[in-house]
């Protein structure tokens, strides 16, 4: 089954992934930006938004998915952004198949591996009955208690939809995600490399990406460069937009 996809503007394909728990539309706003630009994909990653659901959240997996959404929409090339568990997911795209990949932007996140620390998250969704919520206010109290703040709560209340004219439920399936959720964290497998123009970019404020880290990017990138968005987190792209697209599309504007 094909990935849904947002899309928007025209010329050089650029495609760009969102991170866990995440959906195409949080990047609809972006994306009409640079759809000033480029031919803009924004696809749903699988087990999220209204893309299929899955038995297997492996990046190889969900990057083959990516290959195979590329083929039925006949782009031979793009560039790619991806945020977070995206950004893993486009690198793992462009090591495994470096032509597909024109220009390469990773979002606040590293091909090294990283420890799973989305447990509280994961509890507060597993105790929300979706099949007996009544508002999106219930589920937030749950998440409430749990200490999620607001901003995680609003981001993560974007996924709940009505079904069913009396039944909510998430767009993103949670079951695999707690599961195999130690497969997120997962590094780049050794060895793979993809040698084309690739920007790493982080937030200032984020711990994701550090200084030190430059040698194992670029092992697999050495073409890597690095670039700060001052002042923002991990959500970078949504707490600096202005910032983040300047830089992005200075790098993606590069003729070759």
């Amino acid at each position: 089954m094909a990935l849904f996809c947002n899309e928007t503007g025209s010329g050089f394909p650029l495609i760009i992934m969102h991170g866990l728990f995440g959906q195409s539309d949080n990047w609809v706003t972006l994306g009409r930006k640079y759809g000033e630009h480029f031919h803009v994909y924004m696809p749903d990653m699988p087990n999220h938004g209204r893309s299929p659901h899955y038995d297997d959240l492996s990046y190889p997996f969900m990057a083959q998915e990516v290959l195979e959404f590329m083929d039925q929409r006949g782009l031979e090339q793009a560039h790619i952004i991806g945020h977070s568990m995206g950004g893993k997911i486009a690198m793992q795209l462009a090591v495994t198949r470096p032509e597909r990949v024109s220009r390469l932007v990773v979002a606040d996140i590293g091909p090294k591996a990283y420890p799973v620390h989305h447990q509280t998250i994961i509890l507060a969704l597993q105790h929300i009955d979706t099949a007996a919520l009544k508002s999106r206010g219930e589920a937030e109290d749950t998440m409430i208690a749990y200490g999620l703040d607001q901003g995680t709560r609003q981001f993560l209340l974007k996924n709940l939809y009505w079904k069913e004219p009396e039944r909510l439920d998430w767009r993103f399936n949670l079951p695999v995600i707690a599961a195999q959720i130690t497969e997120v964290g997962k590094p780049l497998q050794a060895g793979t490399h993809y040698d084309g123009p690739a920007l790493f970019i982080r937030g200032g404020r984020s711990g994701y990406v550090q200084d030190e880290d430059m040698n194992g990017i670029r092992s697999h990138f050495p073409q890597a460069v690095l670039e700060t968005v001052e002042g923002a987190g991990h959500w970078l792209h949504a707490e600096k937009p202005q910032d983040f697209y300047d830089k992005t599309l200075a790098f993606l504007s590069v003729q070759q």
